[in-house]
């Protein structure tokens, strides 16, 4: 929201009072509190008025400062607020004070408060200054329409680029952007975005995370182009400086304040099938689909029913629809025999015809207005009401309704919708509704994820999610909503992808080919290497199927080569699932967020880093023309072995089967054995793909297990021509190929052969130690 009309002047009824200078501080247990008036103190006549602003220093954790902004005290508390994992202690806080400045340091981050001349507060790590908030940066805004906003501004030094604030699907970088941390259902062309949050962070050190549920205004760099200002119409608004340094440490910081991913199950990664949306089926259609992916060799792990499995103008009344599946149980048990898990679509919306309307009606379960009347519009269903979440039993009893469901056989569930919640409603629980539109969803879908976890245990639960607040990157997957069957929102849909990943997501998907519209055999056989090079890929359309069959015969050859390319990375894959869920580092990553020091990397907005060692450059043409910039040394191409110098921009020409898809110098990338199945023994005859191994470096290879457990720790040691490599738990059979290098003199503990891309040893036992030729 912008309040002045250019530097000099406010724009017409805005009227602002600014924090001037510091009247006194209190130095408490573990805090520093702050009294700054909003004008000069000549003596003590002027403080016989306000407003006086009360600025609240406290240490939620290391590296972290919360700052708390107060004009009236006195404003009723309500819910929600976003659940926090950690809270202020004074031994995470130091204090400091004296005549010039009174700081508080939180591990390497310090604020320092000036306590002499005009407001100024430093954010600094160590003798660093990050950002500062100045003069005229901390305001108090009323408005002739009687609004009062809490802003707060702080500078943005010379290069520093801004990500995040959820999933956007417009340029990466937020600089010049106005943001509204607003849940909206608007696709993914346009400035709405159905994942808002508000937390940003900079390549410069530090991120930004305003703990306000409702809505937040963002102008970065764009109302003031040296600063990021962010406000909310509040008397109070609590912020939280995370400092880094770099932004996969600002990423862990912060998801240890608000929430880690769980794990989800291995089968989760596979390819996922849908029956589209609009489309016509039934247990006909969805068992010829099913058969046909078998029959072309297709490994299919999941398979999703969306709205249709329930009758129309009905959603929810989590009945199958008779007319189409007469046989539910019958049919989930044939599906779960072909070694499929079954998906079924679901909101939180109840229109007027399901049997739950008057069920929920009559207890209480559903949003009201102010006066009492059930919450009801005829848009997306007749006369469709909202289930309140706030309500202990209203959760209950919506969670047995799908429990019900779980019972039957199905095994995760599509979360949709969960954005346009009204503001005119009623919670049972008090909610301000303005504070209750964001976070609805995360009351939502957290009912939903607890069930699944409840019913199927740690790391079975998973949905398919498309709205998100703060905290919801607990609840994986989500996925990027309606895109279209074009390039140009292919791109787009990464750019979301990305931009969620950097606001504290772990895990990402989108629809492969595009939800709106038909693509054309090229589009969707170049989305496929994307949709499967994702943390999570799944198939479907609005009006139109998307087996690949309907395109021609090479994108079912394309889809079986990059569906079992991810199923043999699953070693790789699962154990960067694990990072994500014990750190807090995305799969997906923009460049920038591993090469923060590159200034190449800074925009880069169209490929990213899967786990630590994998480059992916999606295709968005249809002849096949790509460029891609590559980072500091050799990289090689996983599918062809052929080698890459950085830095600098590469382009090539790629047939349907191909994408850049780079390997990092001094990787070591495991393959499993399997081809069939994204869950098995990752360990069972494991390849270990070993990539310009440097002199005198050490790398740790860990396989994980299925369970989110760790199966074996390989460590590979190159000392000069020799490289060592050994397990703690060794596997049978288990392999190393040492890529790029066509021969050795000798190994110790296995036996060599030639390898399309170098040198493939075969391990006899835990160790081997191995001579290559002198350079």
């Amino acid at each position: 929201m912008k309040f002045t009309d250019g530097r000099w002047r406010m724009r017409p009824g805005v009227h602002p009072a600014y924090a001037h200078e510091v009247l006194d501080v209190d130095l408490g247990l573990g805090t520093l509190t702050v009294y700054a008036p909003a004008y000069h103190v000549r003596d003590r006549v002027d403080l016989q008025q306000g407003p006086v602003f009360t600025v609240d220093f406290s240490a939620p954790m290391p590296d972290v400062i919360g700052v708390s902004v107060t004009h009236f005290a006195g404003e009723v508390t309500r819910p929600p607020r976003f659940e926090l994992l950690a809270e202020a202690t004074p031994q995470d806080a130091v204090l400091a004070g004296g005549p010039d400045a009174a700081v508080l340091t939180s591990g390497a981050l310090s604020a320092r408060v000036r306590r002499d001349g005009g407001w100024q507060v430093d954010f600094l790590a160590g003798d660093r200054v990050l950002t500062t908030s100045g003069p005229e940066d901390l305001a108090f805004i009323t408005t002739d329409a009687g609004e009062h906003h809490v802003r707060e501004r702080l500078s943005l030094g010379l290069g520093a680029a801004v990500y995040g604030l959820g999933e956007r699907f417009g340029p990466l970088v937020r600089n010049g952007q106005s943001v509204d941390i607003w849940n909206a259902d608007g696709g993914t062309c346009s400035e709405q975005a159905y994942k808002n949050v508000p937390f940003c962070l900079t390549n410069a050190g530090y991120g930004v995370f305003v703990d306000h549920p409702g809505n937040v205004s963002f102008e970065v760099a764009s109302e003031d182009v040296t600063k990021i200002q962010f406000s909310a119409e509040t008397q109070a608004l609590r912020y939280f400086l995370i400092y880094g340094p770099t932004p996969k440490e600002i990423l862990r910081k912060y998801t240890a304040l608000t929430g880690r991913p769980a794990l989800p199950p291995a089968w989760s990664f596979g390819l996922w099938l849908s029956t589209s949306w609009n489309t016509s089926y039934d247990e006909q259609t969805v068992t010829e689909f099913v058969d046909g992916m078998a029959e072309r060799d297709l490994p299919l792990s999941v398979f999703h029913f969306d709205c249709f499995w329930m009758r129309e103008i009905s959603w929810c009344d989590f009945e199958w629809d008779p007319r189409t599946f007469p046989d539910p149980r019958g049919m989930l048990a044939r599906l779960k025999a072909k070694g499929l898990k079954v998906c079924v679509w679901i909101n939180p919306y109840i229109a007027q015809r399901s049997p739950l309307f008057a069920e929920g009606k009559a207890h209480g379960y559903l949003l009201t207005r102010p006066n009492g009347d059930v919450w009801q519009w005829d848009l997306w269903q007749p006369g469709m009401a909202v289930v309140d979440f706030t309500n202990p039993d209203a959760r209950e009893w919506y969670a047995s309704k799908l429990d019900a469901l779980l019972d039957m056989g199905v095994d995760c569930f599509k979360s949709d919708f969960g954005e346009r919640i009204p503001t005119d409603v009623r919670y049972f629980d008090g909610s301000d509704p303005e504070l209750m539109h964001n976070y609805y969803t995360y009351l939502y879908n957290r009912t939903v994820f607890e069930l699944l976890r409840k019913r199927r245990g740690d790391g079975e639960a998973v949905v398919f999610a498309r709205s998100a607040t703060v905290g919801s990157q607990q609840f994986p997957v989500h996925w990027g909503g309606d895109n279209s069957s074009t390039y140009e929102s292919m791109a787009e849909s990464l750019r979301g992808g990305l931009s969620l990943c950097m606001s504290g997501f772990g895990f990402w998907s989108h629809d492969i080919g595009g939800f709106e519209g038909t693509p054309t055999a090229a589009l969707f056989k170049r989305w496929v290497p994307f949709g499967l090079l994702s943390s999570h890929s799944r198939l479907h359309g609005n009006r139109s199927y998307r087996v690949p069959w309907l395109f021609d015969e090479e994108a079912v050859e394309v889809l079986r080569r990059f569906t079992k390319l991810k199923i043999g990375l699953m070693p790789y894959l699962y154990q960067a699932a694990r990072v994500a869920h014990l750190q807090g580092i995305p799969m997906m990553r923009a460049m920038v967020v591993e090469f923060p020091d590159d200034p190449a990397c800074t925009y880069l907005d169209r490929q990213y880093l899967l786990g630590d060692d994998l480059l992916v450059a999606p295709v968005f043409t249809a002849d096949g023309a790509v460029d891609y910039y590559v980072p500091p040394g050799v990289w090689t191409h996983l599918l062809t072995g052929q080698r890459v110098s950085g830095p600098g921009w590469v382009r090539e020409t790629h047939g349907f089967d191909s994408v850049p898809l780079l390997v990092r110098p001094g990787a070591v990338v495991p393959f499993g054995a399997a081809e069939d199945r994204p869950g098995y023994d990752y360990a069972d005859r494991v390849t270990l793909q070993a990539y310009e191994i440097a002199d005198d470096a050490t790398v740790t290879t860990v396989i994980p297990t299925v369970a989110g457990e760790v199966a074996c720790t390989f460590q590979t040691r190159r000392e000069g021509p020799v490289v060592r490599v050994w397990a703690d738990h060794p596997p049978m059979g288990w392999r190393f190929l040492l890529v790029g290098i066509e021969s050795v003199v000798s190994v110790a503990g296995g036996t060599a052969a030639r390898h399309e891309h170098g040198t493939l040893i075969h391990a006899h036992g835990p160790e081997l130690i191995i001579r290559l030729p002198e350079e």
